[in-house]
């Protein structure tokens, strides 16, 4: 890998990680065009630089972070589901993350899923600005449905939101703060696994830290971005996206067309 796919891959991760069309899932395909997709190092990659966009979270949400030890508990009630099956599955998990034909299917499920949500939960919504436990205790486990690539982090848990009441806002504010120590966790265990196995040079140490900066000034100008977009549109926009993009994939597939187009 160069500095020029780094970038790239950095730019994908921070446009799409707070976006219901999983940033993995699209980083997985970019690497493929790219024709990185087998190396060992871009699953470090790929997994690693999600960090660097999920601290324009903390940038932004800062005061959230200061509030009571209750949030922390919510917060940490909602990740455990997602990290003990994780855990769990982490070997399934491995191999689905080399399939781009899985990434293309769960585009598409998930986006036929996002064209109805705003009328499934069209009824009377509410500002929440921290969940009960068992609120974040159900938003958890809809976030285990992440656990196949391009299924969508925030897809998952900004659906769970609602299907608890929340507003779009709310629900997406709560996505986004869950998904610090989620990434936090997921970083940490993927560079002992990279450390354990092989460890990265220093010229793969300075790919990641140029990844998880470029990702971080992009992911601050997308969450804002995304918040407001949603707050005021919905989710089609996005279910309908995830449809062509998944599709597209698909027929490349069926029709032997090699993913590597640089």
């Amino acid at each position: 890998m160069n500095y020029w796919y780094a970038l790239i891959l950095a730019i994908v991760e921070g446009l799409t990680e707070f976006l219901p069309v999983s940033s993995t899932g699209h980083m997985i395909i970019v690497a493929n065009l790219l024709g990185i997709g087998q190396l060992p190092f871009t699953e470090t990659f790929i997994t690693s630089i999600q960090l660097g966009a999920i601290l324009s979270v903390v940038v932004l949400y800062w005061r959230r972070f200061l509030q009571s030890f209750d949030f922390y508990v919510k917060l940490l009630v909602a990740f455990l589901p997602f990290g003990v099956l994780g855990f769990l599955l982490k070997d399934v998990i491995q191999e689905l993350l080399k399939s781009v034909t899985v990434v293309a299917i769960s585009l598409v499920v998930g986006g036929v899923i996002l064209l109805f949500v705003d009328r499934w939960f069209s009824g009377t919504r509410k500002a929440v600005t921290t969940p009960s436990l068992g609120q974040a205790l159900r938003i958890g486990l809809f976030q285990c449905l992440a656990l196949v690539p391009g299924v969508s982090r925030s897809a998952a848990t900004i659906v769970g939101g609602l299907a608890q009441g929340f507003d779009r806002r709310s629900a997406a504010d709560f996505s986004f703060l869950l998904a610090v120590p989620t990434m936090v966790v997921i970083t940490a265990y993927q560079l002992y696994k990279t450390y354990k196995v092989d460890a990265p040079g220093v010229e793969d140490l300075k790919l990641l830290l140029f990844g998880n900066v470029v990702a971080f000034i992009v992911g601050l100008l997308a969450v804002k971005s995304f918040v407001n977009f949603v707050s005021r549109f919905g989710f089609r926009a996005f279910g309908f996206y995830r449809i062509i993009v998944g599709v597209i994939i698909l027929v490349m597939i069926a029709l032997g067309i090699p993913m590597q187009l640089i």
